[in-house]
């Protein structure tokens, strides 16, 4: 049985990501901290559902351990849960540390909580994987760039979350590089989700594609990446 966690799954990319794990055979447990909403989610597509809040330690504790009394074990890490804070006036000038604090406790510290939990089932796994939901916005290459279209988008907070999630992929990377676990960060394009009001061009389940890929990378697959659909996103 290959199992698979997924943050944030009971709705929009996450549970797209979850469903089409489950098209494959995978055991794709449902994470999610709103418990009716996240056990509803998880009935729609016939897989377990765990309670976990990525910002709360005891109950990302607690998944881990009914994770390891239930499978012993875990293949897939996807560590989708993410936040914006919609902000009347979104200049940097405009954006006050309690901001950045509330996104980054979910965007960031939330991935490095939930990653360390689970990091012991992952090492039991024959061929661990871990998948970061990122974004383009988190590129530095392409937020310098007034040719590119993400130029104007100068979200602080949320762009310098992926950012920061960015090196957090390499970091993990870079010391499981003598085992069997690859760590990727996944970029999976605008899309329509509760995130951005719906006002995306790509669906969710186009956006899950990058992370199913990653998820389920052969043992000669890269780690330490940022890719999207068309290959390598640029850092």
């Amino acid at each position: 049985m290959t199992t698979a966690l997924i943050t944030g799954a009971n709705k929009g990319i996450g549970f797209e990501i979850a469903r089409l794990l489950g098209e494959r055979g995978v055991t794709a447990v449902v994470g999610a901290r709103d418990e009716e909403r996240g056990r509803a989610a998880a009935g729609r597509i016939g897989q377990p559902y765990v309670r976990l809040d990525v910002t709360d330690e005891a109950s990302v504790q607690a998944a881990a351990k009914w994770l390891e009394e239930e499978y012993g074990t875990l293949d897939i890490l996807v560590n989708n849960a993410g936040i914006v804070v919609a902000q009347d006036d979104p200049r940097p000038s405009a954006t006050g540390a309690a901001v950045l604090r509330q996104v980054y406790e979910t965007n960031v510290l939330g991935v490095v909580t939930v990653t360390n939990a689970m990091l012991p089932l992952l090492r039991r796994a024959p061929a661990g994987r871990i998948v970061n939901m990122s974004s383009e916005l988190g590129s530095l290459s392409r937020a310098i760039d007034p040719d590119d279209p993400l130029y104007p988008h100068n979200y602080m907070a949320y762009n310098s979350s992926k950012s920061a999630l960015n090196m957090v992929t390499i970091a993990y990377a870079k010391e499981l590089m003598d085992t069997s676990i690859k760590v990727n960060a996944a970029n999976p394009g605008y899309c329509a989700t509760d995130l951005n009001g719906h006002t995306g061009f790509r669906t969710a389940e186009q956006g899950a594609a990058i992370a199913l890929r990653l998820a389920t990378l052969a043992g000669d697959g890269p780690s330490g990446g940022y890719f999207e659909d068309d290959g390598p996103v640029p850092w």
